[in-house]
């Protein structure tokens, strides 16, 4: 936490504010502290809704992201505020994994990373949409193509 202190972080160590219409500025991010390695970041996120923005029902769904970090990382409380933001959010299930995705990228120019989306059944059919993303020009873009074109 006192590394984090100086990096101008506003959801972390304070009060949640939550906010349920879709709000990517809640996002922050801080400094890789091992930005000459490749490792391996998961979030799951069991707990995550949105409303059809057809019926207005409310879907719900386990979002996976995983990525490869860069420069910057995405701050783990306003990754979940953020999350959150999408409850009265009138998305399709495809739409959110890619709103995610970019809004994401947009943050941190991740080296790679990947976003799924496991929402429940509605109508006896459950819908599991994936996105991903390589930084084009490296090795990552490889394996964001190979990883996507091997999905069952």
């Amino acid at each position: 936490m006192e590394n984090r202190k100086n990096e101008g972080l506003k959801a972390l160590g304070h009060e949640s504010q939550y906010i349920h219409n879709y709000a990517p500025s809640l996002l922050e991010a801080f400094e890789n502290q091992h930005k000459e390695n490749d490792y391996w970041v998961r979030f799951n996120c069991p707990e995550f809704t949105s409303v059809c923005p057809i019926t207005g029902q409310p879907d719900f769904a386990e979002i996976r992201i995983c990525y490869v970090p860069g420069e910057r990382m995405v701050e783990s409380k306003s990754l979940k505020l953020y999350l959150g933001s999408f409850r009265n959010c009138g998305a399709f299930h495809e739409d959110c994994v890619n709103m995610i995705m970019k809004d994401l990228i947009a943050l941190m120019d991740p080296k790679y990373i990947e976003v799924t989306g496991f929402f429940t059944p509605r109508g006896g059919i459950s819908i599991h949409p994936y996105a991903n993303y390589g930084r084009p020009g490296t090795p990552w873009a490889d394996v964001a193509f190979k990883r996507l074109s091997e999905r069952e």
